[in-house]
């Protein structure tokens, strides 16, 4: 098991009695969801689940961001518009639903898009108070079909998650605290400390009451993964062959405000 962690390009694993920090390593790019990342984080989670050696799960970005999303240059090159990775992508949020194990997001730094989709889609979330939290699929002409259709409004409430969506405005991690997005905010130098508090208590407590009381709760979520997902991603992959988000990748690799056309 651990020669298939020394494999991976774009993701760090560690682990210290009991507790795996599963750290998003491409800090240049402000851990970017590259094809390569994203292929990668598809795959890990069966990997994890079946690990003897993990009870707790922290998954941080390395650097000063949590993840900025997808690579929105990729995105300009064409290179997300395929059909096998609408299919990783569902794959990415079902096999993480499916690890028995807590999962706790150390929320270091800027979450956005699938960074903000897969950080919430965490058991516990710690952020940084001075964290942006943000799907603006919108901006980019997209829809937000990764998962944020789903894990918002279960987190929010419908009206309130449909705001944020549908103008891909950004939240701090106290507000996001405050309004019940993430279970806690604290100071950015403090993120990793109280995970680790948290993975600690999980890891000394009885490993298959908790695990399995996590699977209960999760039905719900699968449940509405099972209900929206399929239909989100399916409008994304539209959405990414459509003026408005040619637009807006050409507009952010040219450092420009895009200009949509209304047809």
């Amino acid at each position: 098991m651990d020669s298939y962690y020394k494999t991976l390009e774009t993701i760090v694993v560690s682990k210290d009695n009991g507790v795996a920090s599963v750290t998003l390593n491409r800090p240049d790019s402000r851990n970017a969801v590259s094809l390569k990342m994203h292929h990668e984080l598809s795959e890990i989670w069966p990997r994890i689940s079946a690990d003897p050696d993990i009870d707790v799960v922290i998954l941080t970005g390395a650097g000063k961001a949590f993840c900025a999303g997808g690579d929105v240059k990729g995105m300009d090159s064409g290179a997300f518009r395929n059909q096998a990775l609408s299919t990783e992508a569902r794959l990415l949020i079902t096999r993480l639903l499916d690890v028995e194990q807590p999962v706790i997001a150390a929320i270091n730094g800027d979450a956005i898009g699938l960074g903000a989709t897969i950080g919430l889609f965490c058991d516990i979330t710690v952020a940084s108070e001075t964290a942006r939290i943000a799907d603006p699929h919108v901006r980019v002409g997209l829809v937000a079909g990764d998962g944020g259709a789903v894990i918002w409004p279960h987190l929010l409430g419908p009206n309130r998650a449909k705001e944020f969506l549908m103008r891909g405005n950004s939240v701090n991690g106290a507000e996001a605290a405050r309004i019940g997005l993430v279970n806690y905010a604290v100071p950015a130098e403090q993120v990793m400390k109280k995970a680790n508090e948290l993975a600690r208590e999980l890891a000394d407590g009885p490993r298959w009451a908790i695990r399995w009381t996590k699977v209960s709760v999760n039905k719900i979520l699968k449940e509405s993964v099972n209900l929206v997902l399929d239909t989100s991603l399916a409008f994304e992959e539209v959405t990414m062959s459509m003026p408005d988000h040619q637009e807006a990748a050409r507009a952010f690799v040219e450092k420009r405000k895009p200009v949509f056309h209304k047809a």
